[in-house]
């Protein structure tokens, strides 16, 4: 049997972007090896769980696989100890769980009729094993211990590419999570500031006072006129020169959202197109008028004491803030003894982090 006929490889090296993972791998083998059934697991080294995959009667392999005493011979008993990229067969791997579990009893001694069972044990740098069966009749023999041993050293390049595929999974999750909680996030454009990538919160950034939208063609288009010729401009002036000076803009001041546009660097990129500038945005969903109404609520501020306790949080002085809202200085300076004494700030410094270390922070 060859590993690249009926395109098993290609399907292999697929199957970790298919849901379920390499179903089409696992009904190719079956199909390939006459198996009545072929299955496939993995499982971290420091846990106890393990994923199965399998296709064709998967009941067949279940049988299979349990002694009288209702315990499987691949739970960390007779599969643990398999040497990797070695092809095992039935008697092998019974030898192996009496060997390390003798009071466990033998399956020759059960009336059942027992199939013959071919397996293989791959493993990955990181701790995650991986372990492909096939079970059968007569076909199971020879010929499916060479296909096995064949693909072995291309289930550990899958296998590699899997668990280096999850781990950005997950870090990308986790990155995900902390733009979310720092109301940020970021998008790369090429040079005619189109949309080539971004975070996973790019539409409810884009909602943050209708200051972006994406345009046509993907093109990330700012709703200042004046803000979108600079942006342009800056981003030609980027791919001329990568090492050109990043740009902050303000977006807009009700509710607060900002972009700081920096150069792309990095050469290790895989995609049709090359990004030249990275858009971080930074913002805040809530107006103003929403910050007030959420201040009055949590330390049972006025409104009027609202407005300029969130101006002050802005790390605004009290006569900017008096003279924003078109207050005098003294009722502003009559208004902050009240704030204080509601929130139990002593002083400007104090109030600014209590503000801002609130439940306001993830609202």
């Amino acid at each position: 049997m060859r590993t690249d006929d009926d395109s098993l490889l290609q399907s292999l090296y697929e199957g970790m972007f298919e849901a379920p993972l390499w179903d089409g791998f696992l009904n190719k083998l079956l199909a390939k090896t006459g198996s009545d059934a072929v299955k496939l697991l993995f499982q971290p080294s420091d846990e106890e769980r393990i994923i199965e995959l399998s296709a064709g009667n998967a009941v067949v392999l279940e049988e299979r696989m349990l002694p009288e005493g209702g315990r499987r011979i691949g739970d960390a008993i007779a599969f643990r100890s398999m040497r990797p990229n070695r092809v095992y067969a039935q008697e092998e791997l019974l030898d192996l769980a009496e060997a390390k579990r003798p009071d466990i009893p033998s399956l020759t001694g059960s009336s059942a009729p027992l199939k013959q069972l071919r397996a293989v044990r791959v493993t990955e740098t990181g701790g995650l094993d991986l372990w492909l069966l096939c079970s059968g009749g007569k076909n199971i023999g020879s010929a499916t211990s060479a296909l096995l041993a064949a693909l072995a050293p291309h289930l550990q390049i899958a296998l590699r590419s899997h668990a280096a595929l999850e781990r950005e999974r997950f870090r990308s999750s986790i990155t995900g999570q902390a733009f979310d909680r720092l109301k940020m996030g970021w998008l790369s454009l090429d040079t005619g500031c189109h949309i080539i990538d971004a975070t996973d919160n790019l539409d409810q950034l884009f909602q943050w006072g209708s200051v972006l939208r994406r345009g046509r063609y993907d093109r990330l288009v700012p709703a200042s006129p004046s803000i979108d010729r600079a942006l342009t401009s800056l981003v030609k002036s980027f791919a001329a020169n990568s090492d050109a000076r990043p740009q902050a803009f303000n977006l807009s001041k009700d509710p607060w959202v900002e972009m700081l546009v920096t150069p792309h660097q990095s050469q290790n990129f895989a995609g049709s197109r090359t990004p030249v500038a990275i858009v971080y945005i930074s913002g805040d969903r809530r107006s103003q008028a929403d910050r007030c109404d959420q201040l009055v609520d949590l330390f049972g501020l006025l409104p009027s004491e609202a407005r300029l306790a969130w101006m002050l949080a802005q790390a605004t002085s009290i006569s900017e803030a008096a003279d924003a809202l078109g207050l005098t200085v003294e009722t502003a300076r009559n208004y902050s003894k009240k704030i204080y004494a509601k929130t139990g700030a002593r002083g400007h410094a104090e109030l600014v982090r209590i503000i801002l270390t609130s439940v306001l922070a993830i609202s």
